[in-house]
């Protein structure tokens, strides 16, 4: 009899809330993915490296690719990682999400630019709180990427 109960809520459909629980928590995960690409990725400024890809994609790529690009073509890189305390707005729409927005105050305190010449600090600008917006969007294949962000100044959270 357990097995037949097992059987009928496996093959039930996925309640409103479990669909709205489980795309925020996607989302939230490629949002801190494309975070922790971009931090190791910028370690060697290696704007070509196949993991930016992995949670970003369209505008959000081509952003992170230029920046890793104009630093490697500068001679700079980044060391530490940045903090992130995203938090999901909105989902949309409710019946299958397949849009979240993200607001996040992005502490960049200990992930700063260095000079590859002589290891020192890219300038004397220190990192700090910065309000951070982001769209995610499920593809076709079910994964989730996000597709465009926006950072503001530190000290703008």
């Amino acid at each position: 009899m357990s097995s037949a109960t097992s059987t009928a809520s496996a093959s039930s459909p996925p309640s409103r809330g479990s669909l709205l629980e489980v795309a925020r928590q996607r989302a939230t995960e490629a949002y801190l993915g494309m975070w922790r690409d971009t931090a190791e990725a910028g370690r060697t400024s290696d704007w070509r490296s196949p993991k930016l890809s992995r949670h970003a994609k369209g505008d959000a790529l081509a952003a992170i690719s230029r920046g890793m690009y104009a630093d490697h073509r500068n001679g700079l890189v980044s060391k530490g990682k940045p903090e992130n305390s995203p938090e999901v707005t909105s989902v949309a729409p409710k019946s299958g999400p397949s849009t979240v927005m993200i607001s996040d105050c992005g502490d960049s305190t200990h992930w700063l630019k260095y000079r590859t010449d002589n290891g020192e600090l890219a300038d004397d600008e220190p990192g700090g709180r910065r309000a951070i917006t982001a769209e995610v969007k499920k593809q076709t294949d079910g994964r989730w990427k996000v597709i465009r962000f926006a950072v503001e100044g530190v000290g703008s959270c």
